[in-house]
């Protein structure tokens, strides 16, 4: 399991949003409210990915617990953006712990991380990543599971697919060829996220001019609304549409 959030609205610091919250993505390296089942902490490491104006994201990615990192306290400090992805890891036994097996991953303006676990790993995914280039499978990340749903996603970018339907057919894809999995998914291009439930939790606070989408609430707003199971969330700073992954 991980935890992850992605941010689109006014400019606001990489603190206001990773290290202030009560419930912030720091405490839930440490105490996570929401795991179900996934491990008891996000200690594998941790990533950020913000858009510093109209050009590609820039990211900072570490395999070592986010709470030992100052560097990452004092980037945040002084760091502003109106869009942001980030997100603790929690690996999965067996899987590498490297600083490029943390998400974000990324790719031209996209970032995209998976909070969740794909089952019967790696033999379950034989059949799909048979269908990737060989050149993607050589260049990988990291040889996990979050990794290669990237790849899988990114494919369908690079081919044209719009965005929702990337991640909409990547999901129904796996969790046919790996029932059980747990495959939350969020991709942006700093514009608009897109977001999957399936086998995790996922909520949203939105406001008339930002969105906020997380693993779990990170304060005790009222305004924090939890996405069912089964569904993708569409959403840009001032909208959200929420819908089956069957329909998508």
């Amino acid at each position: 399991m991980c935890r992850h959030l992605a941010y689109l609205g006014p400019p606001v610091t990489l603190r206001e949003l990773l290290f202030d919250p009560p419930y912030s993505l720091l405490r839930q390296s440490w105490a996570p409210r929401d795991m179900r089942g996934g491990g008891t902490i996000n200690a594998d490491g941790f990533g950020v990915g913000w858009y510093p104006g109209d050009g590609d994201p820039v990211r900072y990615r570490r395999a070592q617990p986010i709470w030992s990192d100052p560097t990452i306290a004092q980037l945040a400090a002084v760091t502003s953006a109106g869009a942001v992805l980030a997100a603790v890891r929690s690996a999965t036994v067996g899987m590498a712990v490297l600083d490029s097996a943390a998400a974000p991953f990324a790719e031209g303006r996209w970032l995209f991380s998976h909070n969740g676990v794909v089952r019967g790993w790696p033999d379950s995914m034989v059949p799909l990543a048979a269908t990737l280039p060989v050149r993607d499978l050589l260049t990988l990340d990291a040889s996990t599971d979050s990794a290669l749903l990237w790849a899988l996603v990114r494919h369908r970018l690079r081919a044209g697919i719009k965005p929702a339907r990337a991640v909409a057919e990547t999901v129904t894809a796996v969790a046919a060829a790996a029932p059980g999995s747990r495959l939350n998914l969020l991709l942006t291009d700093g514009r608009t996220v897109v977001g999957s439930v399936a086998g995790h939790a996922l909520s949203i606070r939105g406001t008339p001019a930002s969105v906020l989408l997380a693993s779990e609430p990170h304060d005790d707003d009222p305004g924090w609304q939890a996405v069912p199971d089964g569904q993708l969330v569409e959403a840009t700073a001032t909208g959200v549409r929420v819908r089956a992954l069957a329909e998508v």
